[in-house]
């Protein structure tokens, strides 16, 4: 007969002593079963004792958490939290200095916990921190200890960041700006800023101006990584903080610092791999300069600017020598307004007699403008070769400049992302961006080649304008998914990929559904089905077992606490426990915690998940809530709770814990890997058929013969 729900069975360990099984009666108050245990070992004032987990981050055990417990957990009788917060208190406060490294060491671990923390902080602990940084000399171990704990403390949000004194904000900055320091001193004093930054616009302007982007850079060239990480976590905090303005300005000060370059050569291409938070931060950095072109990109022309005007006859002048400027011409006003329309409309433009209409629609609005006029004064020759190649003819097959720039501009801006806000996860940035100064533009000049030279494979007119844009726009998606780690390998791998060969595409796709939809393979498809999808079933859970390391976002959008899930070998347990930066893999038997797949209830996905209602934001990041989900296990329902790495490591854990509850798998990438293997096994099954049309129908049976003469018959053999 199973124990009552309200019934946990587990052991209680203490030093020098043998430890006790007990069934812990959760309705029973904690201070009764703490007096139980104490009288089983004879311990007087069970008051001050406490329980705590044996294992993991060994939290102390509560009347809110002691729900979590769950059959055969060890626990261990130890000081309560209130003794131990005063303990340490003291302990800080020793002339002793191994005393009071050794208090700060055991302070910065206990910290972690939330109800030592608020013990401490209740005996105004964080007082006592702040002396020791404000008033101390010391660079070393000590500090790097006080520092650690002070992150661990403010991590429960019990205190306000803005409640930071002058005093302490400057010294921190020191730290970060002083070359003999500690390292490990220098890593908190960032994470330390970092996490100040976001919280206040008096916090922001403080360390932006009392910690200089030259020093943030100067970081970012040491050969530690951890340090360099830390630099990069700021610099992005930084960024996003600040008004559009302050992003611009400071963006100008990094190109003129060559940062870019930088990070191309010593940070993408170093002989380290990248870290997802490095990676995380490059995409920030390129989302961030990308969209300083969104204000550009959502202003329409104004036809009454004298500015704007100019840089639009830039175009024209450029392109043609006009007898309109030329000196001496005697042209009336309405004889110069008519060339100037007919150059407009060499030019491409829809409405030449007044070009500035073509610029009106935003986005992409005035990034266009500037697209065009960066093409003209940069690459001279090949902006005179495309409008004068094309006004030339005569045979309805010229290509419009101003109209392709215009609808080219929207479209990288559609595939680059401008104007959307930074994702929280994403690691996807494209390493050429960092190796180009100008990148948008260099791109929009290879690119309005790329549309010239296959408008005239297309051998296309006026009416095919649309689709030339999207064999375009396929060209450049195509090459972009293959990272190109310069803008000339861009270059070349994009005008590899002419007209012919996206055909050659498109044919082999087209082709490939057009085999897949005749009815005998669709009935040979469904049979293949129930094979293919338990071949599905047994990868997910091949990688459930091989784990996956994922990251605790909090509030403050922190993202370096990390933890480790798998399953186990024999698909009944799943272990999950807080691992350390770079380790990749750890052993099964280092993840305390454990979820018996038998109490796993069901799986929750997106906005159903608890840790994404929690959020006290009201707008929730869309990024999150598609790489958000929820364990839901246990009689109490408890929850355990992910967010994935990545949309592929989503997809692959939802599925295999689907498969686990005995449920359907539906994910999307469930779908793509059922379509290649069923593609696949097609494909080898009817290899024999290859250019032999098969019918929809089976060919009709004949009908019988009138008679069966033709048989032979046996019984009349020669004798």
């Amino acid at each position: 007969m199973p124990p009552p729900k309200d019934v946990v069975k587990i052991a209680i360990q203490m030093v020098g002593a043998i430890p006790q099984l007990i069934e812990l009666q959760q309705t029973k108050p904690l201070a009764s079963v703490l007096k139980d245990v104490c009288d089983a070992w004879s311990l007087p004032n069970a008051e001050r004792y406490a329980l705590q987990y044996a294992d993991g981050r060994q939290t102390y055990i509560t009347e809110s958490n002691r729900g979590e417990i769950k059959n055969g957990s060890i626990l261990r009788l130890t000081t309560s939290p209130d003794q131990e917060a005063e303990q340490l208190y003291s302990g800080i406060q020793s002339n002793n200095s191994d005393v009071k490294t050794d208090s700060l060491k055991k302070l910065a671990s206990l910290s972690q916990d939330v109800t030592f923390a608020q013990e401490f902080i209740n005996r105004n602990g964080l007082k006592q921190i702040f002396y020791i940084v404000e008033e101390g000399n010391d660079t070393g171990e000590m500090l790097a200890h006080t520092l650690k704990a002070f992150m661990e403390l403010m991590e429960h949000d019990f205190v306000s960041w803005e409640t930071l004194s002058a005093a302490f904000i400057k010294k921190i900055v020191s730290y970060v700006n002083m070359n003999a320091v500690d390292a490990s001193v220098q890593q908190l004093s960032l994470s330390i800023l970092e996490n100040m930054v976001p919280t206040s616009r008096l916090l922001f302007e403080l360390v932006k101006k009392e910690v200089t982007l030259d020093r943030l850079l100067t970081h970012l060239q040491v050969t530690n990584a951890q340090l360099q990480l830390k630099a990069m976590a700021l610099l992005i905090a930084l960024l996003l903080a600040a008004t559009d303005a302050e992003r611009r300005d400071m963006m100008d000060y990094l190109r003129e610092k060559n940062i870019r370059q930088f990070i191309h050569k010593n940070i993408i291409h170093s002989s380290e791999p990248l870290g997802d938070e490095m990676a995380h931060y490059l995409y920030v950095l390129q989302s961030v300069s990308l969209n300083l072109c969104e204000r550009r990109m959502r202003t329409s022309m104004d036809p009454y600017s004298q500015e704007q005007r100019e840089l639009l006859q830039s175009l024209r002048q450029t392109a043609f020598e006009s007898e309109t400027e030329a000196p001496g011409s005697n042209f009336s006003t309405e004889r110069r307004r008519s060339l100037c329309a007919k150059e407009f409309r060499k030019l491409g433009f829809m409405n030449n007699s007044n070009p500035a209409e073509d610029l009106r629609r935003a986005p992409p609005g005035l990034l266009a403008l500037d697209n065009m006029v960066y093409f003209s004064r940069h690459t001279p020759n090949a902006y005179s070769r495309f409008v004068l190649e094309n006004s030339s003819r005569e045979d309805k097959h010229e290509c419009p400049f101003a109209r392709s720039s215009i609808q080219l501009t929207l479209i990288l801006c559609e595939i680059l992302h401008v104007g959307e806000p930074c994702s929280e996860t994403a690691q996807a940035f494209y390493p050429m961006f960092f190796g180009q100064d100008h990148f948008f533009e260099e791109l929009f000049c290879i690119c309005i080649q790329l549309v010239n030279k296959t408008w005239k494979e297309m051998r296309a007119t006026q009416e095919d304008f649309d689709k030339v844009l999207q064999v375009v726009r396929e060209q450049i998606t195509r090459t972009l998914s293959l990272k190109p780690t310069s803008l000339e390998l861009f270059k070349t791998r994009v005008n590899a990929l002419n007209y012919s060969e996206i055909l050659k595409l498109r044919q082999t796709e087209r082709l490939h559904q057009e085999e897949t939809l005749a009815v005998p393979v669709l009935e040979l498809r469904e049979r293949l089905k129930p094979e293919l999808l338990e071949l599905i079933r047994q990868q997910r859970l091949l990688h459930l077992c091989e784990g996956t390391l994922f990251r605790k976002i909090s509030s403050r959008r922190r993202q370096d606490k990390l933890w480790y899930c798998r399953l186990s070998p024999n698909h009944k347990v799943l272990h999950y426990g807080d691992v350390e930066e770079g380790v990749d893999s750890p052993p099964i038997e280092s993840l305390p915690e454990k979820i018996p797949v038998a109490d796993m209830k069901m799986l929750l996905m997106g906005k159903e998940c608890p840790h994404t209602k929690e959020k006290s934001s009201g707008k929730q990041n869309k990024d999150v809530l598609e790489l958000a989900f929820s364990i839901v296990y246990d009689v109490e329902e408890y929850c355990l709770n992910f967010i994935a790495p990545t949309r592929y490591e989503f997809c692959l854990w939802t599925d295999g814990l689907n498969v686990l509850l005995g449920k359907e798998m539906t994910s999307e990438r469930m779908q793509t890997d059922l379509d290649v293997l069923l593609s696949m096994e097609l494909k080898l099954r009817l290899l024999d058929l290859e250019n032999i049309s098969i019918p929809d129908t089976p060919p009709p049976v004949p009908k019988p013969p009138s008679n069966l003469n033709f048989c032979y018959d046996f019984s009349h053999a020669e004798q």
